[in-house]
């Protein structure tokens, strides 16, 4: 009888498991777009990200969650304003942030991490590095709980999170978030409403802040305009203005970057499009030229040649990744662009000169190698 006894509860304990292992994995599966999404925007990795909606909501079916769509825990703290549940956790009726959408809670854990300046050392760690980044998060005070790097940890190794961290390391990768159109989202965004646009605005397509006003350059021009954003689905931004006549004044142009400043191998880094001033960048951005043409190793030029990224603070001397694979229509400067690595350490790591021409399918080392380090 006994060994029967032993044998249920053992069925019963795998049953269990095995049921909780689903429901992680569906969570990962619903949610690890919007985790990669808001690494490309903010800088925390996707890993970090799912591990702790994961724990914080026990797999999106803890109460909290279920209540608020809080899915991280985040209590109100003095600077909330918006709506409010109670709940006992630390303490008995703890005020937390509710949220109208699950896509709403995501971003607001990437802001809540990126913008307090006790959690601003993460962001020098290697966004791969989820060990440190577990640690950092527990030194930082996110939870109270002994065991909680440990915890995300096991998650992250578990479920092999890390490969979503990667993904979203991979600018080529745009987030496939059709299907998590927020109300906000939809209220404001014009394309969602169905109406034609007003006179000089601007439709950014894709996955970021609530609508808000932004200067376009458009023809040498700076343009106050309206700007709404919608969830990423064409990496593209559409210009309405009344002085270009083509294609009932709109003209699209390819963005593969996100609008304002993002960063890039934890440095910060704008995308603009040809012609662009590099004094106006640098007066914008408190800046002196000088620094500037050194932060993306230029030589003395004003405007921008091409559409390109320019960095506003010195780029690494390493990669995030250990490689990088020359793809079409790149060249060394480019994908030091790309990479937010210094050009002098990539002709260091691969015994290249300035002048020397790369192709398509080359390996480019981002770090020192063996051989390369035995060098010096």
């Amino acid at each position: 009888m006994k060994k029967i006894l032993v044998v249920l509860l053992f069925v019963s304990l795998f049953i269990n498991a095995q049921a909780q292992q689903d429901k992680a994995r569906a969570y990962i599966e619903n949610y690890k777009e919007i985790a990669i999404a808001e690494m490309q925007r903010t800088g925390v990795p996707a890993a970090i990200t799912l591990a702790q909606g994961l724990v914080e909501s026990g797999c999106g079916e803890g109460d909290l969650c279920k209540r608020s769509n809080n899915h991280f825990g985040i209590k109100c703290k003095v600077d909330w304003t918006g709506d409010k549940v109670y709940h006992d956790d630390d303490q008995k009726n703890e005020c937390f942030r509710s949220y109208p959408s699950v896509v709403e809670s995501y971003k607001d854990h990437s802001d809540f991490l990126k913008t307090r300046e006790v959690y601003s050392f993460l962001f020098q760690i290697d966004p791969t590095d989820y060990t440190e980044w577990a640690k950092g998060l527990k030194k930082a005070g996110y939870a109270t709980e002994k065991n909680y790097p440990q915890n995300l940890i096991k998650v992250i190794n578990e479920y092999n999170l890390n490969q979503y961290s990667i993904l979203g390391l991979d600018k080529n990768y745009v987030p496939n978030l059709a299907a998590f159109q927020t109300k906000a989202d939809t209220d404001s965004s014009i394309i969602a409403q169905n109406k034609a646009p007003e006179k000089d605005t601007v439709v950014v397509e894709f996955y970021d802040k609530k609508p808000n006003e932004a200067s376009v350059i458009n023809d040498n021009k700076v343009i106050k305009s309206k700007v709404f954003y919608k969830q990423r689905q064409e990496d593209s931004v559409t210009i309405i203005n009344p002085n270009i006549k083509e294609d009932n004044n709109v003209k699209t142009v390819k963005t593969p970057y996100p609008v304002g400043t993002f960063t890039i191998n934890n440095v910060k880094v704008i995308y603009v499009q040809e012609g662009t001033s590099l004094l106006s960048i640098a007066s914008k951005y408190d800046i002196s030229l000088g620094k500037l043409l050194e932060y993306n190793d230029l030589e003395e030029i004003d405007i921008t040649p091409t559409d390109q990224l320019i960095f506003l603070e010195k780029k690494q001397s390493k990669g995030s990744l250990e490689t990088h694979v020359v793809k079409e229509n790149e060249n060394l400067y480019s994908i030091c662009q790309i990479e937010g690595i210094k050009l002098e350490k990539v002709l260091e790591y691969n015994k290249l000169k300035r002048n020397s021409i790369v192709k398509v399918g080359d390996t480019l080392h981002l770090r020192p190698t063996i051989a390369t380090s035995s060098t010096k």
